[in-house]
């Protein structure tokens, strides 16, 4: 049970696709998930693409998730692919894996 006044914690998983290897892409995203108080990771896919999953306020999410559309400068984000789901509740912080 959340506690009072504390807005209950949720998740999204998204791959992001475009110019975003070779572009500083996980650095920036880890800052900026860093910066919103978000936990999570995010990693390279042999595809060429980026994987995220973040956990924290909906707000927050929805806040980071807008970022992702937009990346890092030098990135060129062509479509971002998110799914949201539970909190799993395991991650302390946000890191690059």
């Amino acid at each position: 049970m959340e506690r009072p006044g504390k807005e209950p914690r949720a998740a999204f998983s998204a791959q992001v696709e475009g110019r975003v290897q070779g572009v500083a892409f996980r650095y920036s995203c880890c800052a900026e998930a860093c910066r919103l108080g978000l936990s999570g990771w995010v990693r390279n896919t042999p595809a060429g693409g980026v994987e995220v999953w973040a956990e924290g306020s909906r707000e927050k999410l929805e806040s980071f998730l807008a970022w992702l559309h937009r990346g890092p400068p030098g990135a060129r984000v062509d479509r971002v692919k998110s799914e949201g789901a539970a909190a799993l509740g395991v991650y302390r912080d946000f890191s690059i894996i």
